[in-house]
Formats: structure tokens, C-alpha cells, sequence
């Protein structure tokens, strides 16, 4: 059977042209090498080299295994630079999955701060809209899920990034405007628009409405910012982070109310799975991310 060190032997021969100079190179002695070569021929039954004056010529059969050295031998030399990186803390995998819809504003500036410090961990980024992503971070398929509804699953960490208020937001206009503060009846007869998400995986359904039994009707959009343009159209009215609607509060387009007297003050967590949530490269994001949100949104609170 071909071992990765009969094709490190044969391209240190073809480098070099003679055994002595190659098992020099190899850190092994030349009677070693002679009989880990004649091993293998016996083994493959062909002669893989001949004599050619003082130097060593390659056979046929010893030409094909130098092709398969030239192809092989450069992956594995990568894949052991990369388990050596990896084993340093320097490399990784994180790929994310977002529950919280609205995190671009502070995840962008994340990414652009930490790519360049950690230019050997592979970064993606899925919205979850259409997955459930928890049972996907534990089955391996994310490293990393933004959620602000932790679940005890084996396995998993959760690590706070920042406090956040939820708001109910509408026209300037309507005329819940008027109110200091929302109570689930007052969105008996109104239409919510959300994210295309199942109700029970938003806040304002599990915290606020559904105690109180109250289910409004409902439309879905897959973007914040198409969500707040129909709010301030008067086409419903949307339950969201502040932090994620201030800019237009601010503008004058909208208006947001806290969801009952005390506010809902949530925070948003990554969940992680215990084998990575101490990787240099994993707690170097987590530390970005936090810093991040608060040089990037006004309106949340260190966790």
C-alpha cells in the first residue's frame, strides 16, 4: 500500500538525484531509505527506479507515483499548516445564523473589524428565517447562533452580548400615538407586521400578546427597513428593538411606545457550543461584537 512517506522519499530523490542526498534531507539513513524503496517495489511488484551512470533515473511506474506526490503532497503540507493554526487558535470555522432580524446595524461593523484581525477563520452569515437554527448549532452545522430566547440544550453556551428594550412602533399619527405606554388589548383589532417567522419565535408574541391572549391580525416582510416604511405608511404597526428604529424615531417618521408600563428589556445572546466557546478566535468575536454594539447603537445597555 502507497504511504504518504514513499511519495515524500521519491520527490526528495527527484529534487536531489541521489539517495544519500535525499534521505539527508528526509532525517533518515540511506540503507533506511534503500529498503523502505525495495519494500514498496516488492510490495507493488515493479521497479520504481534504475541506475543511470551515477545518478537515479525514475521508471515508469516510479514517474506515476512523482504525479501523484505533485498533487497530494502540496494538500497535505496545507492541511497540516492549517491543524497547526487551528491547534494554535488561529483558525476556525463560524458560521452564524441571526434570530434577531434587525442585526446588520451592529454586525457589519463587527465583521469589518474582525475579518482583518482573524483573516484565517471562515466567516458566514444566514438569516433564520426559514430553519430552526438552535438544533442546527448543535448538530454542527452553525458555530454560532444571535438569539434573544436562550434554550438549555446539551452542549451549548449562551454568551451576552448587550440589553435591548423592545418597542411598539407606529405612524405619528395613529392613534395609539397618544399612549404612554402599550397594553396587549390595544392590538386586538390591529394588523402587526413582523418577520416571516412562526409567532413563537418573536418576542412580542411569546411575552406580551399570547399571556394575554390576544392575537392580532398579521402581515410579514423580511426586511427592517421595508417594515418601518409601511408602519410609517399606516399599514400596521411592528413591535422592535429600539436600537434597531431610533434613526427613524428621530426622524420624525415614526413613534415608539414601550410594550406595557415597565418596558420589555430582553437581551441578546450567542449561543456557542462548549467545545469552541473558549478558541482564542471565538472569544476575539464575542469582545468585537460587544464593543461593537455599543460604539454602533444608543439605545442598549452593557449585559
Amino acid at each position: 500500500m502507497i504511504d504518504v512517506r514513499h511519495l515524500r522519499t521519491l520527490a526528495a530523490i527527484a529534487e536531489h538525484g541521489t539517495l544519500a542526498r535525499a534521505a539527508e534531507q528526509l532525517h533518515v539513513s540511506q540503507s533506511a531509505l534503500s529498503h523502505q524503496l525495495r519494500e514498496l517495489e516488492g510490495r507493488m511488484g515493479v521497479e520504481l527506479l534504475a541506475r543511470q551512470g551515477r545518478r537515479l533515473r525514475f521508471t515508469a511506474a516510479g514517474e506515476r507515483l512523482l504525479r501523484l506526490g505533485e498533487r497530494v503532497l502540496p494538500e497535505i503540507r496545507r492541511a497540516e499548516a492549517d491543524l497547526r493554526r487551528i491547534r494554535d487558535g488561529q483558525a476556525g470555522r463560524l458560521h452564524m445564523a441571526l434570530e434577531c432580524h434587525s442585526c446588520f446595524d451592529w454586525l457589519l461593523p463587527t465583521l469589518e473589524r474582525y475579518r482583518p484581525a482573524w483573516p484565517e477563520v471562515e466567516l458566514d452569515v444566514s438569516l433564520a428565517f426559514h430553519f430552526e437554527p438552535l438544533p442546527a448549532l448543535v448538530r454542527g452545522d452553525l458555530d454560532l447562533v444571535i438569539t434573544s430566547d436562550p434554550a438549555p440544550l446539551p452542549g451549548v453556551r449562551y454568551a451576552p452580548l448587550f440589553r435591548f428594550e423592545g418597542v411598539l412602533i407606529m405612524a405619528p399619527q395613529h392613534p395609539l400615538a397618544d399612549k404612554r405606554h402599550i397594553e396587549p388589548a390595544d392590538l386586538r383589532d390591529e394588523t402587526l407586521i413582523t418577520y416571516p417567522v412562526s409567532p413563537e419565535r418573536l418576542d412580542v408574541y411569546r411575552h406580551f400578546l399570547f399571556p394575554a391572549g390576544v392575537h392580532p391580525a398579521r402581515r410579514t416582510t423580511e426586511l427592517t427597513e421595508m417594515i418601518i416604511q409601511l408602519v410609517a405608511a399606516g399599514r400596521g404597526v411592528a413591535a422592535l428593538p429600539h436600537w434597531a428604529v431610533q434613526a427613524a424615531q428621530q426622524r420624525g417618521v415614526i413613534v415608539a411606545r414601550p410594550l406595557g408600563p415597565q418596558g420589555i428589556r430582553r437581551t441578546l445572546q450567542a449561543a456557542i457550543r462548549e467545545t469552541e466557546a473558549d478558541a482564542p478566535w471565538m472569544q476575539a468575536f464575542l469582545e468585537t461584537a460587544r464593543q461593537s454594539a455599543c460604539e454602533t447603537l444608543s439605545a442598549i445597555e452593557p449585559a
